[in-house]
């Protein structure tokens, strides 16, 4: 499903800007080879604007961002986009084309100059439809679908691209209960070295290997999910009460989420 081998991003030293103003900085992080790694915080914390730089997307204030030892920032855009795929938050198929078009820009960083098309790329673009539930759709107008269905299909692009490293901004965005956890069963069998910016916990701790908290302008916490998560640190980032329980038949770990922490116009305060 994915390009042949995943890869080791790391991150030293990072300051990320929105417009003129710092938004995260003294960022270090490390994703191994195949892991997949979460961004977590609040709204406005600074996840998507540092996914976009950890991406080659925006360049850094400061720091630097290499994948296998190669300054992202120092690539030419074909060769990072044969390296990482990026998802963005709000991204919408054109309404003028039809499932498969939409999908198959995936495989523009792959064909050759002048190319319309590669040899096995319908198989590719079948293949990413069929993964996000859209199989036997690939001739219809993208006009017709649903929200949830347009993410799915922004989200078979970035599949049907094929790198060793998916940068997903909300990738369960939009998506049904059902959605969410297939698409990220499906992630779960990638080889391919994933970031995600994500806003639910409980995904984040079901799925992802680490999470890098992300609030007051830097990385807070980071580590396992299981770790991480602590009732203080949900108290205090997220404003939430919270508990990591297990699973009455599964046992696996999940986020019990309680009342939100009251606030005042002075400032938060703990019932």
């Amino acid at each position: 499903m994915t390009g042949a081998g995943a890869v080791r991003l790391v991150a030293d030293d990072l300051s990320c800007a929105r417009g003129r103003r710092i938004v995260v900085s003294g960022v270090h992080l490390e994703v191994p080879s195949g892991s997949r790694l979460a961004l977590v915080g609040p709204n406005g914390a600074g996840k998507s604007t540092l996914l976009r730089v950890l991406a080659g997307l925006d360049a850094p204030v400061s720091g630097s961002v290499t994948v296998d030892g190669v300054d992202v920032h120092r690539m030419r855009s074909r060769q990072r986009a044969r390296l990482i795929a990026v998802q963005g938050q709000e991204e919408a198929p054109s309404a003028e084309l039809t499932l498969s078009e939409a999908v198959a820009l995936g495989r523009t960083p792959h064909r050759t100059p002048w190319a319309l098309g590669e040899e096995g790329e319908q198989d590719i673009v079948e293949q990413a439809l069929r993964t996000v539930g859209l199989a036997g759709r690939g001739d219809q107008s993208c006009t017709r679908l649903s929200g949830g269905e347009r993410h799915r299909v922004v989200l078979a692009r970035t599949l049907a691209q094929r790198t060793p490293m998916l940068m997903l901004d909300e990738p369960t965005n939009h998506l049904d209960a059902a959605w969410r956890l297939r698409l990220m069963d499906a992630l779960e069998t990638l080889r391919s070295t994933v970031v995600a910016a994500i806003h639910d916990l409980d995904l984040v701790l079901r799925y992802f290997d680490a999470v890098a908290v992300v609030d007051d302008g830097g990385i807070v916490a980071y580590g396992p999910p299981v770790e991480t998560f602590t009732a203080e640190l949900l108290d205090e980032v997220f404003g939430v009460h919270g508990y990591i329980v297990a699973h009455p038949r599964t046992g696996r770990p999940h986020l019990l989420l309680g009342d939100a922490v009251a606030t005042t116009t002075e400032g938060r305060t703990y019932p």
